[in-house]
């Protein structure tokens, strides 16, 4: 079993900026990847950023490209989310995840922490 636990969301007005964390415990696996996950009211959840733990490559949908960016820290267990340039549409609930493997696709990941709320004043 894997716990994920996020932190570092609130309120912000657009332009901002926020800092989001989840720290991961119990079972580890040989190789894994990490990513943010998020849903605004009334549409589904989608991707938002990944990253390979083994040599730190990273993948970001393209609305967040540019002002997103993920990273990790070994030693702490630990992946963040630096959002830079918020807008209001960037609004949702913000969901870590983690699967193993060494593919980077958007898909098939499966543990997920309780969310955190990102919001985005005009």
């Amino acid at each position: 079993q894997v716990q994920l636990v996020e932190s570092g969301g609130g309120l912000v007005q657009a332009g901002g900026s926020l800092r989001l964390s989840c720290a991961a415990s119990g079972r580890t696996f040989s190789r894994y990847v990490m990513g943010w996950f998020r849903q605004a009211p009334g549409k589904e959840r989608e991707f938002v950023a990944g990253i390979r733990w083994r040599d730190d490559r990273t993948y970001y949908t393209d609305s967040v490209k540019g002002r997103f960016t993920i990273s990790r820290d070994n030693a702490k267990n630990t992946v963040y989310l630096q959002m830079n340039s918020l807008k209001p549409e960037d609004t949702a609930v913000y969901y870590c995840a983690v699967k193993s493997g060494d593919i980077l696709a958007t898909s098939q990941y499966n543990y997920w922490g309780q969310g955190t709320q990102v919001t985005v004043s005009s």
